[in-house]
């Protein structure tokens, strides 16, 4: 797992959110997965798609229990509060508070950030209040039938654009074509990747969301009528 984790340091988040902490020492996968009782092929299936754009085993995933992929978007939701929201929005007061005064560049890039974490912050609540316990019972209810009345036949949909997705990639568009004024040019790089990293992760996040939950929950529901 080390040397993995050595070669993809972006996978430290990742990890975390199953439990996993630095001081891997050289145990493998298996054994760092047997000590947290997480299961091992989920893990790596998730680790997988979040280090391959191109790597998506919609079947696999939709053999892992609901109750699984749920979990692992909560704790995804709880990073994005705790470590990735603070750490952009801690290093864009700093960035506009060391520029140039009265730019109206820096005050469209403030309002974007503030729509954008409202945006988010709105869709974790209702994640946490309504959609994943939804979700968690209808699992649940079909736990209670027989096995041969389990099976989902999942449907994926085209959807339509993630509102959150676009903000987050017109707030770096916004920094990378329209920046005008004087700025301190290390402040407004690290301002771009935390931007370009938490892209990243709800990007590879939301095809988990759009394609794998939602299907099973429309499956279930048609299954619970």
């Amino acid at each position: 797992m080390s040397e993995v984790v050595e070669e993809y340091p972006s996978l430290i988040p990742v990890l975390n959110r199953f439990g996993i902490r630095l001081g891997l020492g050289d145990r493998t996968v298996r054994t760092i997965c047997d000590a947290h009782a997480l299961d091992t092929d989920f893990v790596l299936t998730v680790i997988n798609t979040f280090l391959n754009e191109e790597y998506f085993p919609e079947k696999k995933l939709q053999t892992f229990h609901t109750s699984q992929i749920i979990d692992y978007l909560t704790q995804t939701n709880q990073y994005y509060l705790r470590s990735q929201l603070p750490n952009i929005e801690r290093h864009l007061g700093l960035f506009i508070s060391k520029s140039t005064p009265g730019n109206h560049s820096l005050s469209l890039i403030g309002k974007f950030f503030s729509s954008f974490k409202e945006e988010l912050t709105a869709r974790i609540r209702k994640d946490e209040e309504s959609g994943f316990p939804y979700c968690l019972a209808l699992s649940e209810k079909l736990d209670s039938y027989p096995t041969t009345e389990k099976e989902l036949n999942l449907k994926n949909e085209e959807n339509e654009e993630d509102t959150i997705e676009a903000l987050l990639s017109d707030l770096k568009g916004i920094m990378i074509k329209h920046l005008s004024g004087e700025y301190d040019e290390n402040l407004c790089y690290a301002v771009i990747f935390a931007i370009s990293s938490l892209e990243k992760d709800i990007r590879q996040h939301n095809r988990i969301r759009y394609r794998i939950l939602l299907p099973m929950v429309a499956a279930m529901e048609k299954l619970n009528r």
